[in-house]
């Protein structure tokens, strides 16, 4: 374990700040200052996509993955609960990723755990995103069979779903 210098206020505030540039990139769409707000140095462990090393190796990801379906059809990414590590200068969370109406206000979502580590300055040097693939491939499945039923099923979702969704 290595010891923060961080206080707990310190690193309260920085998270505060965390949550509402995450929710202001989810409203505007712009996810650069998402990415600008990691250590150049970021290291980045995503599960499914693998290991990445720099802000510059985690943007065209974010880009690609927030602009493209499922995840260009999700809304926010709130915390739904965290917990400050001060004698690591960790958050730990929850972020739920809701996506949007599929016509009849059903909200369909999965979570991530993530583990974030702070640099100082309001940057953040690591985050590990922990969950299980299989529930989103499961949540993303749910909507697009709710926005098939209600005919508001869009190209981008159907063709996931003939990819992913288990349907020929």
């Amino acid at each position: 374990m290595t010891s923060s210098t961080f206080s707990r206020e310190e690193l309260a505030e920085a998270f505060g700040r965390f949550e509402a540039t995450v929710d202001r990139a989810a409203q505007t769409r712009d996810w650069d200052p998402w990415v600008d707000q990691y250590s150049d140095d970021i290291l980045y462990i995503e599960h499914a996509a693998g290991t990445m090393r720099g802000r510059e190796q985690v943007r065209p990801w974010i880009w690609k993955t927030m602009e493209s379906f499922p995840g260009s059809y999700m809304t926010s990414f709130p915390s739904l609960w965290h917990v400050i590590d001060e004698s690591t200068g960790r958050i730990i969370c929850e972020l739920d990723n809701p996506m949007r109406d599929p016509g009849d206000g059903t909200i369909i979502s999965a979570t991530n755990l993530s583990i974030l580590t702070y640099a100082g300055d309001g940057k953040w040097k690591r985050q590990e995103d922990v969950y299980n693939p299989l529930r989103f491939v499961s949540a993303t499945v749910k909507w697009c069979r709710k926005a098939e039923e209600l005919g508001t099923l869009p190209d981008e979702a159907a063709e996931w779903m003939a990819k992913y969704g288990g349907r020929k």
